[in-house]
C-alpha cells in the first residue's frame, strides 16, 4: 500500500497511532491490516466487478478439466483453450457449470429481499428449494432441511457425511465480497451461511476463501493477504497446517510450483470422509482443494492467466478452483484491469441471467455494492459523497471444530444388491456409510426404509426417488462401539415398480487398517 502522505501530521495523530490507508494499492511490502481504508464508491464498485468477474471466467476456463484429473495433474501439453464467445456457450449449453456462482446468488438474493439480519432459515430454504441440481454436502444439506433438519445440524458431520467436502468453499465468494476489508465480519456471515451444509475444514475453506476476497480490497500483495486472511482459521486444524504448509513450500520452491504440488499429494490429499472419495483417486475434500487455489495465487504472481492455469492444472475439482482462485486476483485487480482477452468473452453474457435464478452479472454487481456499503456502515465505517472509509479489521481465528475425529476408513465392501435381496449386512469397526440409490420411474415416490444395527431399530429415512431431492447416502451410522456389528433393513411401502439398490458399505474403525504381508 502507498501510504497517505498528509502534509500537516499532527502530535496528537502521532500519539494515537492511526494508521490510514488511500485506495492506491502499493509494492509488495505490506505487514498490517490498517485500521481504516479509504477508497472511492467508483473503485469500490470495480473491485466486487472484478472478483465477480474473475469468479466466472475462472470456472468458464476450468470447466472441461473438472474432475477430469484426479491424484495427477494436467501436463502443460494438454490444451486448454479460451476460443471467442466461450463464456456464452457454457450459458446456452452447459449452464450448470457455475453452480458455485448461482449458489452464491442464492444468499445474495436472500440479503437483498430480506436484509443483513435476515435468518439462517431463510437462507437454508431458498438453498434447499431451488431448482438446481446439488452434489455432496450441499445435497445432503437440502436433504436434511427438507426432513427437518435445520442448520447448523443440517451441516454437522454426525448428519451429513460430506461435511468436510468443497461445497461452502466454492461459494462463500459473496460473504468475502460483501465485507472489504472485514475479514471477521465475512467470518460472521459464513458461520451462520456456511453451516448449512458443512463443519469444520469444510466449514474453515469457505471462511479462508472469504477472508482472502475481504483483505483483497485493501491489499494488492497476495502473500501478505494468504497469510493474514489465514489467522481466521485455528491452528490446530488440518485445514490450518495444510494451507501453512504451502505457504512455507511457496518460499522453499518459488519457481515450481509442481514440487509443491506433489508435496501436497504426499502429506495431505487423504480424504476420510467423503463416502465417494475414500479410497479412489478422487478427492473433494475442502483441504487439498484449497491448497491448489493457493498454488495458483501464490504461483500466478498476479498474473490472470497464470493464476488460472495454475489452478486449473493442479486437477480435482479444477473448474471450482480457479473460480475462486480468479475472483480473488479479479477483486485485487479490479474489473477494469483484467485483461480484454479474457473479458470479450464476459461482455457478451453480463446482461443474461445465470440459469435457475433471475439475476445476472451487471445485477450482481449492483446487488454486491449496495450490500457491501450496508455492511461498511454497520462496522463503523462511513460513506459520505464519493468517498468510503472502511473501518478494518485485524483477522481473528473463528472456532475450533473437526469433522470425523477418531474416524479412520478401513475397507470398501461391495454389495450390489437390492433391498429385497441384501438380509444381513456384517461388518467390523465404529461406524459405516450404505451407498446406494432407489429407482424409480415416479420421481414423486418416497421410499419409507427403516434400518436396524444389532437388532435395535436405529432410523426411519425417507428415500426420495427424485435426483433433486434424493439421500446422497441411503443410511450411515458412526460412533459405534469398537466391534462386530449387523445392519439389517425393513422396506415399509415396497412399489414392484421400485427398487432401493444397496451399492457398498464404507467401514470405520478407531485406527487404519494394518496389513501384515509376511
Amino acid at each position: 500500500m502507498k501510504q497517505t502522505v498528509f502534509a500537516v501530521i499532527t502530535i496528537a495523530s502521532l500519539f494515537l497511532g492511526a494508521t490510514s490507508c488511500s485506495q492506491q494499492p502499493s509494492a509488495k511490502d505490506q505487514t498490517t491490516v490498517p485500521a481504516e481504508f479509504t477508497i472511492s464508491k467508483e473503485k469500490l464498485m470495480d473491485k466486487i466487478k472484478g472478483g465477480w468477474a474473475g469468479q466466472t471466467i475462472g470456472c468458464t476456463y476450468g470447466g472441461p478439466t473438472e474432475f477430469k484429473y484426479n491424484g495427477t495433474m494436467i501436463q502443460e501439453y494438454v490444451p486448454i483453450v479460451w476460443p471467442d464467445g466461450y463464456i456464452k456457450w457454457w450459458y446456452e449449453n452447459v449452464p450448470g457449470l457455475y453452480d458455485d456462482v448461482y449458489m452464491d446468488l442464492t444468499f445474495v438474493d436472500v440479503f437483498d429481499r430480506l436484509g443483513l439480519d435476515a435468518p439462517v432459515d431463510s437462507f437454508a430454504m431458498a438453498f434447499a428449494t431451488a431448482g438446481y441440481t446439488l452434489w455432496h454436502a450441499n445435497q445432503s444439506a437440502r436433504y436434511n432441511i427438507l426432513q427437518g433438519i435445520m442448520p447448523p445440524a443440517s451441516g454437522h458431520w454426525l448428519n451429513n457425511p460430506h461435511a468436510d467436502d468443497l461445497d461452502y468453499q466454492i461459494e462463500a465468494d459473496y460473504a468475502g465480497l460483501m465485507s472489504p476489508g472485514m475479514p471477521n465480519t465475512a467470518s460472521e456471515i459464513s458461520d451462520k451461511i456456511g453451516h448449512i451444509m458443512n463443519y469444520g475444514d469444510g466449514w474453515y475453506g469457505g471462511v479462508y476463501v472469504g477472508a482472502m476476497y475481504s483483505l483483497s480490497f485493501i491489499s494488492d500483495d497476495i502473500e501478505f493477504i494468504v497469510t493474514e486472511a489465514l489467522k481466521t482459521i485455528p491452528e490446530q486444524s488440518t485445514y490450518y497446517k495444510c494451507m501453512s504448509d504451502v505457504i512455507r513450500w511457496h518460499k522453499e520452491y518459488p519457481d515450481d510450483w509442481k514440487r509443491t504440488w506433489f508435496e501436497c499429494e504426499k502429506k495431505w490429499s487423504s480424504d476420510i470422509g467423503c463416502p465417494d472419495g475414500v479410497f479412489v483417486p478422487f478427492n473433494i475434500d475442502a483441504v487439498i482443494n484449497s491448497a491448489y487455489i493457493l498454488i495458483g495465487l501464490l504461483y500466478g504472481e498476479g498474473d490472470f492467466y497464470k493464476t488460472l492455469d495454475i489452478s486449473t492444472r493442479c486437477g480435482q475439482d479444477s473448474d471450482c478452483n480457479p473460480a475462486s482462485a480468479g475472483g480473488i486476483l479479479g477483486t485485487i485487480l479490479g474489473y477494469s484491469r483484467i485483461p480484454d482477452y479474457w473479458m470479450k468473452n464476459l461482455r457478451e453474457v453480463e446482461n443474461m441471467d445465470f440459469a435457475y435464478t433471475t439475476i445476472s452479472l451487471n445485477k450482481t454487481y449492483q446487488m454486491g455494492f449496495d450490500q457491501a456499503l450496508q455492511v461498511i456502515e454497520r462496522n463503523g465505517g462511513s460513506v459520505s459523497g464519493d468517498e468510503v472509509t472502511i473501518k478494518c479489521q485485524q483477522p481473528v481465528a473463528v472456532r475450533y471444530e473437526k469433522a470425523f475425529e477418531g474416524m479412520y476408513p478401513i475397507e470398501k465392501v461391495a454389495v450390489n444388491k437390492n433391498l429385497s435381496d441384501v438380509g444381513e449386512l456384517p461388518f467390523e469397526g465404529t461406524g459405516a456409510v450404505f451407498k446406494g440409490f432407489v429407482n424409480a420411474k415416479d420421481d414423486k415416490y418416497v421410499a419409507k426404509v427403516e434400518m436396524y444395527l444389532d437388532g435395535e431399530l436405529v432410523e426411519t429415512a425417507n428415500l426420495p426417488a427424485s435426483y433433486t431431492t434424493r439421500r446422497n447416502d441411503l443410511f450411515w451410522k458412526y460412533q459405534l462401539p469398537k466391534g462386530k456389528h449387523t445392519a439389517t433393513f425393513k422396506w415399509l411401502n415396497p412399489r414392484n415398480d421400485v427398487s432401493v439398490h444397496f451399492g457398498e458399505i464404507l467401514i470405520y474403525s478407531d485406527a487404519p487398517k494394518e496389513i501384515v504381508h509376511q
